[in-house]
């Protein structure tokens, strides 16, 4: 599939799901137990005596695929310590060399399930000045709604992990959904339609080359 015919997102949703309040309001009042993966908790103690050792900012690069957003990122915070993290080893793999660690940035890549990564960092009393989420899988099915972030029982964590949180999605109800949430959370969020002549994402380039517009979420949490 060439990246001008990227498929634009087809859901059952018109709208905000039916659900969502009260799944949300479910998850910021009860406990996520789940316990933590051995390869995260391995994976997350690597790279939090870097973070310990790093005197300067934290900022996380979360659902970042093949981590050129991660090494986009480490070159506009170039005094940060960049951490990028996905679930897909395959994905992470397929990071160019051209990405590799520059003079213009620092960043790690880090190969973590996301549900237990964020609850580590809370633990850790981590304080990213950044947390970037830029196109994380919209599932856009209604009976998917508690795979998105937002419907997701660790979204407390997303929220307690603090920063600027920047979300991009092609799919608007996404972003609309993700902020309700925060806002059931006591947090403001700003949602606009994006454009740049830039993309951060692989997936950012194929949207925009097809036509499809971009939507992001800015919360100073």
């Amino acid at each position: 599939m060439s990246d001008a015919n990227s498929r634009s997102i087809t859901s059952n949703q018109a709208g905000l799901h039916e659900k969502l309040d009260e799944v949300v309001q479910k998850h910021l009042s009860t406990p996520f137990k789940k316990p933590i993966a051995a390869h995260t908790q391995q994976a997350f103690e690597q790279v939090n005596e870097k973070v310990k050792a790093f005197d300067g900012p934290i900022i996380l690069d979360s659902c970042c695929g093949v981590g050129e957003s991660t090494a986009n990122l480490a070159k506009l915070h170039p005094d940060a310590l960049v951490i990028g993290i996905d679930k897909s080893e395959h994905r992470l793999e397929k990071h160019d060399i051209e990405y590799k660690q520059t003079e213009s940035g620092q960043y790690i890549l880090v190969q973590a399930d996301l549900n237990d990564f964020w609850r580590l960092a809370c633990e850790a009393n981590w304080q990213p000045t950044h947390h970037y989420l830029l196109y994380p899988n919209p599932w856009p099915k209604a009976k998917h709604l508690q795979r998105r972030w937002h419907g997701a029982a660790v979204f407390p964590y997303i929220v307690e992990l603090g920063g600027r949180l920047e979300l991009r999605s092609n799919w608007s109800i996404y972003v609309e959904e993700f902020a309700r949430s925060l806002e059931l959370a006591g947090k403001k969020a700003q949602v606009s339609a994006y454009e740049s002549d830039t993309a951060m994402t692989p997936f950012e380039r194929k949207y925009w080359a097809s036509g499809q517009q971009s939507t992001r979420l800015i919360a100073q949490l």
